[in-house]
């Protein structure tokens, strides 16, 4: 079962998969254990993918997070799909491509506009492991896509909803549905790890 959150506080929407996997009843972040960060929401429905396309999808990202880290690079990993079938993809690549902008989500948006000739693409939804940051979400906004899932939250640069809610903002000429946590625990520990060898 997906659920959506419908906030109190304001006019947005934020929409979390409240399971593990279908039927399993058990919350990716139950409230009991972060009651400051769900205290205001309420359960709500919403036809999304199945929990195991989602985790299907985001084990793929997982995996490009592993290329990631094996390349020296943050391990974050992205897929974009659409009707089940992937469009595009990519891997944290700013230090190898001495590009601030090669974020997973950004690679992974532009690998899909070359396959489909066009930076528009309605319909798809973005896989990435971790909450993307400003440049993504604007990214996200720009080419169109219908759904982002991500895996952990970025306290400090995430802006879906760790920093700011940008993607509920009503301003944009265009509205992302997201879904948080899928496989968030092995996501964060990729993270951690790496930034712990590091050390």
């Amino acid at each position: 079962m997906t659920r959506v959150w419908l906030c109190r506080r304001s006019r947005c929407r934020v929409r979390s998969n409240a399971v593990t996997s279908i039927g399993s009843g058990q919350a990716l972040l139950p409230a009991d254990k972060y009651p400051g960060d769900y205290a205001h929401l309420v359960p709500g429905e919403l036809q999304l993918s199945t929990a195991a396309q989602h985790e299907t999808w985001m084990r793929r990202a997982l995996a490009l997070a592993d290329r990631a880290a094996n390349e020296g690079e943050v391990p974050v990993g992205a897929v974009l799909v659409r009707g089940g079938q992937l469009l595009g993809e990519g891997w944290n690549q700013v230090i190898g491509a001495a590009d601030p902008t090669c974020h997973a989500e950004i690679v992974a948006l532009r690998d899909a506009a070359r396959v489909e000739h066009n930076y528009r693409l309605p319909g798809t939804t973005l896989y990435v492991t971790l909450e993307p940051c400003t440049m993504c979400a604007g990214a996200m906004i720009h080419a169109r896509v219908e759904h982002l899932v991500f895996g952990a939250r970025e306290p400090r640069a995430g802006v879906v909803c760790s920093t700011c809610a940008l993607l509920d903002e009503d301003h944009y000429n265009h509205r992302v549905q997201w879904t948080e946590g899928v496989l968030a625990d092995q996501s964060a520990q990729r993270l951690q790890d790496f930034f712990q060898a590091r050390r």
